[in-house]
């Protein structure tokens, strides 16, 4: 589809209804290979549900490949409960020429790892402000030839949010690129939050938290760590086109 991840809804059994049924089979697909969690997609896949098939359940399953998650409408926002995956310390010499390749000579905070999705996770300096994580040219392309570990599938650059001047009230920003999946960069990623708010919980000493994410599209998320290990992570949604695929 051309799309950084497309979702495929699917019937569990055979008397399924789209517009009745609570539980759905999910699957997402990059342009290059299947992969195991999405976030924006999953929560499309809600919107088209809930809002083009007028789903009468108030929460949806779908089984993945991440196990089951669920989505519930919340006032003008769609919520999901997704995993919460944690991070680890990461030796820099190991990745160093990833890093070199993404932001050059650029100040790093903090360095981390998640081994259950393969991301590493780069804090840039709580001296830079948002407007340098916009505004940094990335060659994502050049990750694939830089990255020697083989252990690394996405790559976060994080940053420390303000709690002042014109961009003020979110707790942190990010951008996400995964060339590994054919994705140079993602626009808003659930599954990169899902790592990021473990991180930044744990940082910042907060279970509710604003992100944006700052693509050149951009994307706001509100964020609550649950009690039970896992994140209810709560987007807008803007149906923008339909069509209907002829095979």
């Amino acid at each position: 589809m051309n799309l950084s991840e497309t979702a495929f809804i699917r019937k569990l059994n055979p008397g399924d209804d789209f517009t009745k049924s609570s539980c759905f089979g999910l699957r997402w697909f990059t342009p290059a290979n299947e992969v195991p969690l999405c976030g924006h997609a999953t929560l499309a896949a809600a919107a088209v549900l809930f809002h083009i098939k007028k789903n009468t359940n108030s929460v949806l399953t779908f089984v993945t490949l991440s196990g089951e998650l669920k989505a519930r409408q919340v006032e003008d926002h769609i919520v999901l409960d997704l995993p919460l995956y944690l991070t680890y310390p990461q030796v820099l010499q190991e990745v160093e020429e990833l890093i070199k390749a993404a932001i050059g000579d650029m100040i790093v905070q903090d360095l981390r790892y998640s081994p259950d999705t393969k991301k590493l996770l780069v804090r840039l300096s709580d001296a830079y402000e948002r407007s340098v994580l916009e505004e940094l040219q990335v060659s994502a392309q050049r990750f694939l030839s830089a990255e020697k570990t083989g252990k690394v599938k996405g790559l976060i650059l994080t940053l420390k949010g303000n709690s002042s001047g014109k961009h003020k009230g979110h707790d942190f920003y990010s951008r996400y690129f995964a060339p590994w999946y054919g994705i140079l960069e993602d626009p808003v990623t659930g599954s990169a939050h899902a790592v990021l708010s473990s991180y930044w919980s744990e940082q910042l000493g907060k279970k509710e938290m604003l992100a944006f994410q700052c693509s050149c599209r951009g994307g706001e998320l509100k964020i609550s760590l649950r009690n039970d290990g896992r994140v209810d992570i709560a987007g807008q949604i803007a149906i923008v086109l339909k069509g209907n695929l002829i095979f």
